[in-house]
């Protein structure tokens, strides 16, 4: 089976054909010349590679056996959840779903995280925040303002795969740029064509991947970002009071996501470069990564759940700003009730504005 092969002007974008004789390709749409010799060394360089994502410096250090001795490990039955805490705790209920917790056993064949942010608002001030969040909500359902239900809020720290890395990354854009004009007789308008091209290289630093399966990626990223500079070396005493989550997801299996933020990333910071043109589109793209470290580190986060009407919330808050995230339900009869008044309201206006007309 035969190929064909299409090189495009890189004046118009426009398809190029060879010229007899004269070992050049032409372009019938913008009367350009290009060499094959140089259209060969600029395809080669800006050939399709694959992104070359590699991370030597993985997280690796392990629990020294006196640090675990007193930790136990309870296990959610109902949506998967594993929580450490010591081993005086009465842990009955998943701070995630709120379903009853077994007891595992000793908490055993786990990585030691490297760094930890320490909890720092308490539950007051966590309580506070929550309330801030709910302000303003007309039609939120009165058991969520209810203290007794707010006292159930739990403090634990959560699983985070932290990624460093340097990504060197060409990008290849087509873009495009139009002008009109008019005479007495017609309306002209030129469009030119560009190859765009963006080189150049972008610093990582603590790129979060959340390790656990039980708290939802959305709520989690949506309480970020945490101050890493408040970060210190992780001790055992810091779990003292608090529960912890156990990573469920395996540094093997964050690495992908950590990969998509920085790609990600990566694409956003340098199309922001490509300015004034009609149209840009990447046509293009290859990234590599140097100096890829990680760390496996945990963060403070107030939790609180609860079911309305069968249906189950979940509330984060971050323990170090007190940034609250997480999706409201609706009282329907509030709801009805004021959109019903409303229509009333409204009704009674236009019965007015009607009988005005009328007399007039």
């Amino acid at each position: 089976m035969s190929e064909l092969f299409e090189y495009k002007c890189p004046n118009c974008g426009m398809p190029l054909s060879y010229t007899t004789n004269k070992d050049v390709l032409y372009c019938k749409y913008c009367h350009s010349e290009v060499s094959i010799d140089a259209m060969n060394d600029q395809e080669s360089e800006l050939g399709t590679k694959e992104d070359d994502f590699k991370w030597e410096d993985i997280a690796s250090e392990t629990w020294d056996p006196s640090e675990i001795e007193n930790l136990k490990v309870y296990v959610c039955e109902s949506c998967g959840g594993e929580i450490v805490a010591e081993e005086s705790t009465a842990a009955t209920k998943c701070p995630y779903c709120d379903s009853p917790v077994v007891m595992k056993g000793n908490f055993e064949g786990a990585l030691k995280p490297d760094v930890v942010i320490p909890f720092k608002i308490d539950k007051e001030t966590a309580k506070e925040a929550y309330f801030k969040h709910l302000s303003g909500k007309k039609f939120l359902p009165k058991v969520f303002k209810d203290q007794n239900h707010i006292d159930e809020m739990k403090a634990m720290y959560v699983p985070f795969w932290l990624f460093e890395c340097d990504a060197d990354a060409s990008i290849r854009y087509d873009a495009t740029r139009v002008s009109s004009w008019s005479d007495s007789q017609n309306n002209y308008v030129k469009t030119d064509h560009y190859r765009v091209i963006r080189e150049g290289s972008i610093g990582f630093d603590n790129v979060p991947i959340d390790g656990s399966i039980a708290m939802p990626d959305d709520l989690i990223q949506s309480v970020e970002p945490y101050d890493y500079s408040e970060a210190v070396p992780f001790k055992t005493a810091y779990l003292a009071g608090y529960l912890a989550d156990k990573y469920t997801l395996g540094i093997d299996d964050a690495i992908p996501q950590a990969n998509s933020r920085v790609s990600t990333s990566v694409a956003t910071a340098f199309r922001s470069t490509v300015q004034g043109y009609a149209s840009v589109t990447p046509v293009e793209s290859h990234v590599s990564l140097k100096k890829g470290k990680t760390k496996y580190a945990m963060y403070p986060v107030w939790v609180l759940n609860t079911t309305f009407q069968g249906e189950h919330f979940v509330f984060s808050i971050n323990g170090q700003t007190g940034k609250t995230a997480g999706d409201l339900p609706l009282d329907k009869g509030a709801f009805w009730r004021y959109f019903l008044s409303r229509t009333a309201i409204g009704t009674a206006i236009l019965f007015a504005c009607e009988a005005v007309l009328l007399l007039m």
